[in-house]
């Protein structure tokens, strides 16, 4: 029904008096409502539902954040996540202060409480290396405040009370000594050219483990605070392939051909503040493109799939797959071998003094 619709307004659209039509009376909407703030929040004011879901999806998860702080059976704590690695942050700042943290450090020590707690359990369900982490960077930090402070050392026998077996060797630590990487520029560059949107692929299973390394790839993406505020669905169930792939404008023509298809996920339930609502498309893209990096050092290939903010298909897609509110789908991604004989786009790249400047600020 939702496709027969759209082809309807693409044929209608095709009318030159229609288009022309719709153009002009887009082009005195946009140039009216479009020339202030106060006229665009008239606007909107009347097309409320237009940015709807997005505003529902940023309430509730600002809601389930403080939830979530609650809960004892999590897997991940994104509020532990963040405080550790500002921690991190002040311990690598130059020069580094004799006191600081001691606005954070007690909600820090409170945080880190629970996850012990959980961890302590037979079945806690918790991500270890998180709480691992966690441990290492309150123990270097404790270790570099030598000055007495009252809120400090009450957290310090917090934590002292606290133990945790550990290497020791998750905490900042010099870039000297960091592996040297083999990867030149212009092996970069090749990988670039390489990375294609493939469409066509051969109908073969795509090897789970091959997946799972290219997600540990993805996964060093830088993110806000080290929140990590993403999930990645991966459906390769010829069935399940073919339900999810039908679903995004993105896919026709060529959706009964995706052997794996991944939904990528932003998590809105990591953040207190409306402040960071779009983090979670800066920090997925950045993973997916590692991610989609990684498969081309594979054999694997794949394609974007755009994902519209379109009310039908947001709907379509949470129920399909149980979406909490605060779950914002980014984009979808097929993957596969490439089909030899399959054709790509040549994509022409704008030259680079058509998107990149230096010192302009106006």
């Amino acid at each position: 029904m939702l496709n027969r619709v759209k082809r309807l307004v693409y044929a209608l659209l095709a009318v030159p008096w229609i288009r022309k039509a719709y153009e002009f009376a887009n082009t005195v909407v946009l140039e009216t409502f479009g020339s202030s703030r106060i006229l665009t929040h008239i606007l909107y004011f009347f097309a409320f539902l237009t940015f709807n879901r997005e505003q529902s999806a940023v309430l509730r998860g600002r809601r389930d954040y403080y939830r979530n702080k609650r809960s004892s059976t999590r897997r991940t704590r994104v509020e532990l996540r963040r405080n550790v690695h500002r921690l991190e942050k002040a311990l690598l700042m130059r020069p580094r202060r004799a006191v600081f943290a001691t606005d954070y450090i007690g909600e820090t020590i409170e945080f880190y409480t629970k996850a012990h707690a959980q961890c302590s359990l037979d079945d806690a369900g918790i991500d270890p290396g998180e709480i691992s982490w966690a441990h290492d960077v309150l123990a270097t930090y404790f270790n570099s405040i030598s000055e007495p402070n009252p809120t400090i050392d009450a957290a310090r026998a917090a934590f002292a009370g606290l133990s945790l077996p550990t290497t020791g060797e998750r905490r900042p630590y010099s870039r000297v000594t960091s592996p040297d990487s083999e990867v030149s520029y212009d092996d970069l560059l090749t990988l670039a050219h390489r990375r294609r949107s493939v469409r066509w692929f051969e109908q073969r299973p795509v090897p789970r483990d091959l997946i799972d390394q290219a997600f540990m790839v993805a996964r060093q993406a830088p993110t806000a605070c080290n929140r990590m505020p993403y999930e990645f669905r991966v459906f390769d169930d010829p069935e399940l392939v073919r339900t999810v792939s039908a679903i995004p404008f993105g896919a026709a023509g060529y959706a009964e051909n995706i052997p794996t298809i991944i939904v990528v996920i932003g998590k809105l339930d990591s953040y207190f503040s409306p402040r960071d609502r779009h983090a979670i498309y800066v920090d997925a893209a950045l993973a997916s493109m590692s991610f989609m990096f990684a498969l081309e050092t594979l054999g694997l290939s794949s394609s974007v799939i755009n994902w519209p903010d379109f009310e039908p298909l947001e709907s379509r897609m949470q129920k399909t797959l149980k979406l909490g509110m605060p779950d914002r789908v980014v984009m979808l991604i097929a993957v596969g071998y490439a089909d030899p004989d399959g054709v790509v786009a040549y994509s022409q790249k704008k030259e680079l003094d058509t998107f990149r400047s230096y010192n302009v600020a106006g």
